[in-house]
């Protein structure tokens, strides 16, 4: 078994130690996300069409209905979103 020095060991006990602080507070966070933290159509100037080649269903914050065609949610906007529409929200994916 290979010995551990109590520099390394101090290390590793002080990133456990902020994982342990940092995760429940992530998880919690998106956990209590609901449609009043989220903003309202007419505040990011949602539109039922696309805006050039930039659309909901190419966007970081979309997130997709069971069809590809249907309507899905937003991370950002509240209610139902269409795949081909479009705000100011708008972050390409991968951005």
């Amino acid at each position: 078994m290979k010995s551990v020095s109590r520099r390394e060991w101090l290390k590793s006990a002080a990133k456990i130690s902020a994982v342990a602080v940092v995760a429940p507070l992530v998880f919690t966070a998106r956990a209590d996300a609901s449609d009043s933290d989220l903003q309202s159509k007419a505040s990011v100037s949602y539109q039922d069409k696309p805006e050039g080649k930039d659309m909901c269903s190419n966007c970081a914050h979309f997130v997709p209905g069971p069809k590809p065609t249907a309507d899905g949610t937003c991370k950002v906007v509240a209610g139902k979103i269409s795949p081909h529409g479009y705000c100011y929200a708008y972050t390409p994916m991968g951005s």
